[in-house]
């Protein structure tokens, strides 16, 4: 394995914390043993982060990094620097220094004792801790994972990228998506700073933006391995049910004399909807094999890339 390894961190409008960071991020790696480089996307800051950027590129030697002209998301971001970065471990950490590049050893040390994913669990007090622990609770929860930070720093060997997609704002998710593929995770716990400059870029509507992403990443997971048997239950319950009011307007219109006709419509939607559901499943269930198929061709290409490289 490449033992490089790559740091990524996007910034936005952080022109107050760059010369710092990269000073703090040179101090790290003269102490280590390890092999580093930094990596800066500059994510369509309106300040002077990008000219920062471009000055500690000239001072420093282990300097990388690329530019987007409009704010395209850390997800982007990150995907920039993958293209960027050299490494074989690439460390995903952000530009506010409320992590410090000091840590950065210990998030990477399990994968070069052969963890495929390390995830941070920030230790210490910070702005959103309630919020972050409800979206850790319903992640862990939902995706079966006994990690305590979803979304907090991570190291991950490269390949990994090649098993998995990463859609916009999914970068969160990164640890959830290589468990999915078998992929070995470790958690280290970081200590978390309060910012000395700059605003936080959250703000309340990623809340509901995260939850979204949270059902769709699960849907992608598991409802769409299957989509027969998912749309399939829920077709036999509305038929079950469209067969349970259909007796009970028997009854009612022979026994009891006294007939409703909106039982019979309730009757036709319901069985129509198990209908619908049904033939819904059987068509998903080819688009399944399809992305299944392209899958298999995707791995075996990357395979051969690698047995070549």
């Amino acid at each position: 394995m490449n033992n490089l390894i790559s740091v990524i961190i996007p910034a936005l409008n952080e022109e107050g914390n760059i010369p710092e960071l990269c000073r703090q991020f040179d101090q790290m790696r003269q102490k280590s043993d390890y092999d580093f480089e930094l990596v800066l996307i500059d994510d369509g800051s309106t300040d002077k982060t990008f000219d920062l950027i471009s000055d500690a590129a000239k001072q420093y030697d282990f300097i990388k990094f690329g530019k987007h002209q409009f704010n395209l998301g850390l997800t982007e971001a990150l995907k920039t620097g993958f293209e960027i970065a050299a490494g074989g471990i690439y460390v995903y950490y952000p530009a506010d220094l409320q992590y410090k590049p000091e840590d950065i050893p210990a998030l990477v040390k399990p994968i070069l004792e052969g963890a495929d994913v390390t995830t941070g669990w920030k230790q210490g007090k910070y702005s959103k801790r309630f919020v972050s622990s409800i979206y850790n609770y319903l992640s862990r929860k939902i995706f079966g994972l006994k990690v305590h930070d979803l979304n907090s720093v991570k190291a991950f060997r490269a390949e990994i990228l090649k098993d998995i997609f990463l859609r916009r704002d999914w970068h969160r998710y990164i640890v959830v998506l290589a468990a999915d593929q078998g992929f070995k995770i470790e958690e280290v716990k970081i200590p978390v700073y309060q910012r000395e400059w700059g605003e936080s870029k959250f703000s309340v509507w990623r809340i509901p933006v995260g939850l979204l992403d949270m059902i769709a990443v699960k849907t992608q997971i598991s409802f769409l391995r299957k989509p027969l048997l998912f749309l399939g239950v829920l077709a036999f319950i509305s038929i079950g049910l469209g067969l349970l009011v259909g007796l009970f307007a028997v009854y009612m219109r022979y026994v009891v004399g006294e007939g409703y006709r909106p039982l019979l419509y309730l009757v036709i939607l319901l069985t129509g909807l198990g209908l619908g559901l049904f033939i819904l499943g059987f068509l998903a269930e080819g688009l399944a094999a399809i992305k299944e198929e392209l899958g298999e061709v995707h791995k075996k290409l990357n395979e051969k890339n690698r047995s070549e490289n």
